[in-house]
């Protein structure tokens, strides 16, 4: 069964940092993009970023420059270092895999969401 689990969401201030994991179970993580969404109340969820398999990083233009993702294939761990955090940037923040291959089950998976609030 797959399972990606996030965590180290959290309360900090405008201006801080925090540091999202997800680690994934169930999969061969090697072989799925991987990648960050985000939802506030009221709206859509929306894409933060993503990693390929070969390394590749994609951003929304919200995170670029203040957001890196980066993966660790060793460790079934996508990462989401986020800097200089704003107020807007509160809401669940969610980890989604996607097979970048179809020698793989076509299903994306999503984790259970940790939320992340930004606020003094």
């Amino acid at each position: 069964q797959v399972q990606l689990v996030e965590s180290g969401g959290g309360l900090v201030q405008p201006g801080g940092s925090l540091r999202l994991s997800c680690a994934a179970s169930g999969l061969i993580f090697r072989l799925y993009t991987m990648g960050w969404y985000r939802q506030a109340p009221g709206k859509q969820r929306e894409l933060v970023a993503t990693i390929t398999t070969g390394g590749s990083t994609n951003y929304a233009n919200s995170a670029k420059g203040r957001f890196t993702i980066s993966r660790d294939n060793a460790k079934n761990t996508v990462y989401l270092q986020m800097n200089s955090l704003k107020p807007e940037d509160t809401a669940v923040y969610y980890c989604n895999a996607r097979p970048s291959t179809t020698s793989i089950p076509p299903s994306d998976y999503w984790g259970q969401g940790t939320q992340v609030t930004v606020s003094s």
